[in-house]
């Protein structure tokens, strides 16, 4: 199978497994489509992910990600472009051929056989020596903390459980690229949340390339290295957590990642490394220049609200004077409790309303401000960013 291969674009191991040459992408997707019926479910998508990276394709239903997904697994044929794993093309191979595995939603496991022998199927299918299965189950067990277990049918364990058979079924054939879709979904709040920790620890301690589809944002913004946001079958952005939430490439990004203020501009003038925006709901506001210039198009202030600040009387200096550039005016319209923090949605005097996410560092609400109270929003140029409408 190597010597098919040109050498600059993989190497084997003595195993036979294709790994990239230095410095390339373990995948890489070159402009790939497909089309059912008139719908164009994944609309030429190009995309380098590395060895070792765990990697998360978020978006809304019907954006295209499964479906990209699919065709990583062989499941869906792509109509136009490449995949290459290892360097190699495997855009038309079988999904047995590759050396990828795909971990369900519904986790698909045999309901008829013992956790031992749903872990075991795929390598009795690779017909595997029998002392090797014995000795490859042991090790998936032990991984995933299924010690004890070993005899149960799915319908005597617990939702956890099932997942953690269905992973470790998907692990027990070494692929070299795990594939994720809303593996999560299922479970209860505090279950996902420690399970996407068990998942991050078990992804570094292989050291195997990890890609998850799901459409909840918090959970890409844990889990991954990177993130790749899909919207009407393209790929919005591509980014690290932080970058993806502070730096939106479009405010269709900022929507979808995190809850945003939005303020649409009418008007801008330039202030040396500044800009003095007139905005139609909040009145002038300075922002910093943004990296890309600002043209003529249409264009809106986003803040996001933790990083509005609240104060009864306004932000002031240790000389009394007030500091706060963007100064906004009004009452408190709406309050939400949310344990560790506290969302006020603040009617401004100029007709706009800002909501902002404060930190509760009190027990008690000594600190806490009261519906149709008198308040200050303020935040700094900096808080800001520019995007494109």
């Amino acid at each position: 199978m190597t010597d098919e291969l040109p050498r600059t674009d993989a190497v084997a191991n003595a195993a036979g497994e294709m790994h990239p040459a230095a410095g390339e992408p373990l995948l890489r997707i070159e402009g790939v489509a497909k089309t059912f019926g008139t719908f164009r479910a994944v609309d030429g998508v190009s995309l380098d992910i590395k060895a070792g990276e765990f990697f998360a394709l978020l978006g809304p239903s019907g954006c295209g990600k499964t479906t990209l997904l699919r065709m990583l697994a062989g499941f869906e044929a792509p109509d136009e472009g490449r995949i290459l794993l290892g360097g190699k093309d495997i855009a038309q191979a079988l999904p047995h051929e590759r050396p990828i595995n795909m971990m369900f939603q519904n986790y698909a496991l045999f309901p008829h056989l013992s956790v031992r022998d749903n872990i075991a199927f795929g390598l009795k299918r690779a017909r595997l020596a029998r002392a090797d299965i014995a000795t490859r189950v042991a090790e998936m067990v032990a991984l995933v903390k299924l010690d004890g277990l070993e005899k149960r049918k799915p319908d005597q364990l617990s939702g956890g459980q099932r997942q953690r058979v269905a992973l470790a079924r998907a692990l027990a054939r070494r692929p070299q690229l795990l594939l994720l879709d809303e593996p999560l979904a299922a479970l209860d709040k505090k279950l996902r949340e420690n399970t996407q920790g068990e998942l991050m620890q078990l992804q570094r301690r292989l050291g195997m390339t990890f890609i998850i589809v799901t459409h909840d944002q918090e959970e890409a913004m844990t889990m991954a290295d990177r993130i790749g946001v899909m919207n009407a079958g393209k790929l919005a952005q591509v980014a690290g957590p932080r970058e993806l939430y502070e730096a939106p490439r479009s405010r269709w990004i900022a929507e979808f990642v995190g809850d945003i203020n939005l303020f649409d501009a009418e008007s801008k003038l330039c202030d040396g490394h500044r800009l003095i925006i007139g905005t139609r709901d909040a009145g002038t506001l300075v922002v910093a220049a943004p990296r890309q210039p600002v043209g003529e198009s249409r264009f809106s202030v986003a803040i996001r609200p933790e990083k509005v600040k609240l104060s009864r009387r306004g932000p002031v200096s240790e000389a009394g004077h007030e500091t706060a550039i963007n100064r906004l005016d009004g009452v408190i319209a709406d309050i939400c409790y949310l344990g560790g923090t506290t969302t006020y949605k603040v009617k401004l005097d100029t007709g706009g309303v800002v909501q902002a996410s404060v930190a509760n560092s009190a027990r008690l609400d000594v600190d806490a401000y009261s519906l149709n109270q008198q308040i200050v929003a303020w935040f700094t140029p900096d808080d800001c960013v520019v995007l494109p409408s």
